[in-house]
C-alpha cells in the first residue's frame, strides 16, 4: 500500500469549550493524544496542524507539529499546511483534535476505498450529506484544490469535497463497523466530556 500521512487538525480557538479543549481529559488522556493515537493506526506519519502562537503541548512519539502560517484563516488553511508537510504520502487521513473516538476500521475502509479507486478524495455519508471530518485525500490533488479555494476566498473545509472527485463510503458500509457513529464525534463544549 501506498504511504499514508494522518493529519490532525489542531488550530481552532476553543471559543464554545472556555479553555484549550484539546488538553481536556477524555478516557484517560487528552482529545488531542487520543485523535494522534488513533489516526496513528492507519498512518505512517502523523502531522499535527497548529495555530502560530499555540503553545505546542508534549506529542507523542511518531507525531510531529507543523504551524498553519495564516492566523484565523480557519480550517482550510490548516488543511493546506498539513497538506504540504505530507508531500512524502500518496494519501492523507485528515481528522480533528477533538474527534477523540475514531474508528481505525472506519478509517482504513476510507482509505481503501481511495486505494483501489480513482476519486481524490473519500469521505463518510450523513443524512445531511458527505462529513468534512474524518476524510481522506490524495495529497497532490487535494493540495492544490485547497490552495485554489483559499486564493478564491473560500474557507470551508467541506469545500474541498464539493471540488475533487469524492468517494462518499455509504452509510450502512461504515456504521457497520462504527454502529454509535463514535468516528463523527467531537467535542465542542465540555459537557460533550460526558458522552
Amino acid at each position: 500500500m501506498s504511504a499514508i500521512a494522518g493529519i490532525v487538525l489542531a488550530g481552532g480557538r476553543s471559543s464554545r469549550f472556555g479553555s484549550d479543549k484539546l488538553l481536556a481529559r477524555y478516557h484517560g488522556s487528552s482529545l488531542l493524544h487520543r485523535a494522534i493515537d488513533r489516526v496513528g493506526e492507519v498512518s505512517d506519519d502523523v502531522v499535527v496542524v497548529m495555530s502560530p502562537a499555540a503553545a505546542g503541548p508534549a506529542m507523542p512519539p511518531g507525531a510531529r507539529v507543523v504551524r498553519d502560517s495564516s492566523e484565523g484563516e480557519g480550517p482550510l488553511a490548516g488543511l493546506h499546511a498539513g497538506l504540504l508537510a505530507a508531500v512524502r504520502s500518496d494519501l492523507a487521513v485528515v481528522v480533528g483534535g477533538d474527534m477523540p473516538d475514531l474508528q481505525p476500521p472506519v478509517l482504513r475502509t476510507m482509505v481503501l476505498a481511495l486505494h483501489d479507486g480513482p476519486g481524490d478524495a473519500a469521505a463518510l455519508a450523513t443524512a445531511d450529506g458527505p462529513s468534512p471530518l474524518p476524510i481522506v485525500l490524495r495529497t497532490w490533488p487535494a493540495a492544490d484544490a485547497v490552495h485554489t479555494l483559499l486564493h478564491a476566498g473560500r474557507r470551508r473545509l467541506g469545500d474541498v469535497l464539493d471540488v475533487l472527485d469524492t468517494v462518499v463510503i455509504d452509510e450502512t458500509t461504515w456504521t457497520a463497523m462504527d454502529p454509535d457513529r463514535r468516528s463523527l464525534f467531537d467535542v465542542d463544549e465540555p459537557s460533550d466530556l460526558e458522552r
